[in-house]
């Protein structure tokens, strides 16, 4: 990289255009990194709840989503099912009831999404950073 004279007058510009170049390029690698993560941690949750489950196909397993949002500042992405509620229950347990007072032993809790996002996060951070 060749070192370029910018006279003191013109140096507050040269900096903010070198900034902006900047933002330009991690802007672009997070629009590129985010649906990647998202379409990662659907395909690690169908698989989670294939194993946890013990369901090869069904409804649950080919509920999970993702959406990417992209805003002015930032670009998110939301992974979820489309049987609200459902992950919820399979996740951490919940007693049953058939209708009367008398409530069953709790169905077992099948954590299957607190590894697959602490992964998500993991992979999302060394994207990030070898990206910069």
């Amino acid at each position: 990289m060749a070192a370029r004279k910018t006279p003191v007058e013109k140096l507050n510009s040269a900096i903010s255009d070198i900034l902006s170049a900047y933002e330009a390029d991690i802007q672009g690698n997070l629009e590129r990194i985010v649906p990647e993560i998202g379409k990662k941690g659907v395909q690690a949750l169908k698989a989670e709840a294939r194993k946890k489950l013990n369901k090869d196909t069904g409804e649950y397993v080919k509920g999970w989503k993702y959406q990417v949002n992209k805003q002015r500042l930032s670009t998110t992405v939301t992974i979820y099912n489309d049987h609200p509620g459902l992950p919820h229950l399979l996740e951490y347990g919940h007693v049953t009831r058939n209708g009367t007072k008398r409530t069953f032993p709790p169905t077992p809790a099948h954590p299957h999404i607190a590894p697959v996002a602490d992964e998500l996060v993991e992979t999302f951070e060394r994207e990030v950073v070898s990206k910069l």
